[in-house]
């Protein structure tokens, strides 16, 4: 066992070939080298080529290469001739390789991992364990002294997991909980040597429930039955079965794109979330420079064998890629995000947020469906997304969009209105407004509209009057049954004496039109209407024949008025059974000279001394010694 360990910095390609060529210069034989995956062996291939001497053959070898490439690596070298076999684990127990004298283990596997960022499992590179090493490593030498070399030391060794995780363990389930439904089989009837964990099988039910592959019951869907015969996560193969058959083959490249690795190349940071782009690019419209031409032919084909696989015919050249996020909505449902304020920063259907750079092109987008995010819940970036607009999101997820409408005081408009939500979760896809109709929900908006301002939306001008002089009489006939007029009763009542009233009204110009007045004198039996005037009356008929309104609303009624007015009068003015009316006595500019509840006791008192200085200060108006016997006077209004 010889180890070689990764050079900080070193990436492990240029590790790997560095070690091939010590081990052949240093070794006899052939040499199986291990590397996680068929992108590391093309690097290390590409590598070696022009470094080993024209007697060693490179043969690559992975479950994705042709039969007869993989016959090939295992077929025995000729004499005089060597091989470097490129593999995968694919080679670590399942083949035979004939002539192996030297390994050389990169000391990295590729499993697969669910990843929450695209919602699907994925192939993830990891250490190796263990014993996945010691199995490497037993494949030299197998009939003949042979040696390993490890691109890891031994202590290194030491720390490394016993064994890696059951895949079962690790995944996303929503695979198997399909083929279990359409068995009709649960997953306990079934001897797992690891048993899936029940969280991650609850988690693939709940997703094929909202992928429609599953019922509500857990039964498979004809949906779901057909998804089962495309060979991509079910997330694509709903996208595929699901979408509108003219646009099935765009469903096929974009379940490629998804699945495979991006196609373009750069720094990730730098490059455009766009799924769009990426189609344009596979169908040949678009050229762009950062794209991996081989990848790109890699996702041509992978799309080609899923759409032979559901029996659909692509031409690349006839693909629109327009229609992405519409159909990336059908495999992304919990996905589809709405712009916020500012551009690139989004709001997902579920509640959480996601954002991407202010200058892509799909920032000021209004929907975006991302298919790869990548971060928190609350600010999660969009790696890979698509646009598309409310009407495409309501065709394709009809059955998610849930409208709702809701009577509210609109501020801005002052008036009561109807809003219109249509919603995808907690995404609000259109927000209207419109007039409400006559009906028992508008009555309740209006009563709950007075209700939330004390009163104050309806014109209560007259109506105070009106309520003051209620309050008035009940304060001084209790006994007499006088209603409640104030305000916390009106409040409890309003169901009683202005819901009759709005029937026919929709909106805030309804409310302001009432006669509040005449509304409440209606909660009066017909014997207190009549009554209310003599005890408690609106205004006064003085001596001159003005009528002076009268304040019920201080501690004692009050009515401000001339002085003129009242010459003549000798009996002060009452009210309910002879309570005074506190008199204010004006000048004729309206300025007040005299308050006073004994009109008679102030004629026979301080008039007198009012009276000089009045005079002297309003020569042009009457100014009696004797006011009790002189004539009223009623001025001009000012």
């Amino acid at each position: 066992m010889r180890s070689l360990p990764l050079a900080k910095g070193t990436r492990v390609e240029q590790a790997t070939a560095e070690a091939v060529l010590t081990a052949l210069r240093v070794e006899l034989g052939d040499v199986l080298v291990f590397l996680p995956g068929i992108g590391e062996i093309r690097r290390v291939e590409a590598l070696l080529r022009d470094r080993v001497s024209p007697d060693v053959d490179l043969r690559p070898l992975a479950g994705a290469l042709a039969l007869a490439d993989q016959d090939a690596a295992l077929a025995p070298s000729p004499p005089g001739r060597r091989r470097v076999v490129l593999s995968t684990d694919i080679a670590e127990s399942s083949l035979t390789v004939a002539g192996i004298r030297v390994v050389v283990d990169a000391g990295l596997a590729r499993v697969p991992r669910f990843d929450p960022r695209s919602g699907m499992t994925r192939l993830t590179t990891v250490t190796s364990s263990r014993a996945s090493s010691d199995q490497r490593a037993g494949r030299a030498g197998r009939t003949e002294p042979g040696v390993c070399y490890r691109l890891w030391s031994k202590l290194e060794h030491g720390t490394r997991l016993p064994h890696l995780p059951a895949e079962i363990t690790q995944a996303d389930l929503s695979g198997l909980v399909l083929e279990l439904a359409a068995w009709n089989a649960t997953p306990e009837s079934l001897a797992f040597i690891d048993a899936p964990p029940p969280k991650a099988l609850q988690s693939g039910r709940a997703l094929l429930t909202e992928l429609e592959a599953l019922d509500p019951s857990g039964t498979i869907t004809p949906q779901g039955r057909a998804m089962l015969a495309l060979p991509v996560h079910p997330r694509l193969a709903r996208m595929v079965v699901a979408a509108p058959p003219a646009d099935r083959p765009l469903a096929c490249i974009v379940a490629a794109l998804i699945d495979e690795r991006d196609i373009m190349r750069g720094r990730l940071d730098d490059l455009p979330c766009d799924l769009a782009l990426r189609v344009s690019i596979v169908t040949g419209d678009t050229r762009d420079e950062r794209a991996d031409h081989r990848a790109v032919q890699h996702v041509r084909d992978r799309a080609l064998g899923i759409a032979e696989r559901g029996g659909i015919r692509i031409v690349f050249a006839e693909i629109d890629s327009a229609r992405c996020g519409a159909l990336l909505a059908l495999a992304y449902p919990d996905r589809v995000a709405t712009r916020r304020s500012q551009p690139g920063q989004f709001q997902l259907r579920t509640g959480g947020g996601a954002w991407i750079a202010k200058d892509d092109p799909l920032a000021r987008e209004q929907f975006i469906v991302a298919a790869d995010l990548d971060g928190n819940r609350t600010s999660a970036r969009a790696r890979l997304a698509a646009g598309l607009d409310a009407d495409e999101l309501e065709a394709m997820l009809a059955g998610d969009v849930d409208r709702r409408e809701s009577m509210l005081w609109d501020k801005a408009a002052g008036d009561l209105v109807v809003r219109v939500e249509t919603r995808l979760g907690n995404m609000v896809l259109s927000d209207t407004r419109r007039p409400p109709a006559v009906g028992p929900a508008t009555v309740q908006a209006l009563l709950d509209r007075v209700r939330a301002t004390r009163l104050a939306q309806l014109d209560m001008g007259l109506a105070e009057g009106f309520r003051s002089r209620v309050a008035f009489v009940r304060r001084h006939q209790p006994e007499a049954g006088w209603p409640d007029l104030g305000d916390a009763r009106l409040l409890n009542t309003l169901d009683e004496w202005l819901a009759p009233y709005l029937l026919h009204a929709t909106g805030r110009a309804d409310l302001e039109r009432l006669d509040v007045a005449m509304l409440l004198s209606n909660l009066l039996s017909w014997d207190q209407q009549m009554s209310l005037a003599e005890l408690a009356p609106a205004a006064l008929d003085t001596a001159s024949g003005r009528r002076v309104p009268v304040d019920y609303t201080r501690a004692n009624p009050t009515a401000s008025v001339r002085v003129q007015d009242l010459f003549g009068t000798t009996v002060h003015p009452t009210v309910c059974n002879e309570v005074a009316v506190t008199l204010e006595l004006l000048s004729p500019a309206d300025r007040p000279i005299q308050i006073t509840a004994d009109l008679p006791g102030f004629w026979s008192g301080s008039w007198a001394d009012v009276r000089k200085e009045m005079a002297g200060r309003y020569p042009k108006h009457a100014w009696p010694v004797d006011p009790g016997a002189a004539p009223a006077k009623r001025l001009k209004d000012r």
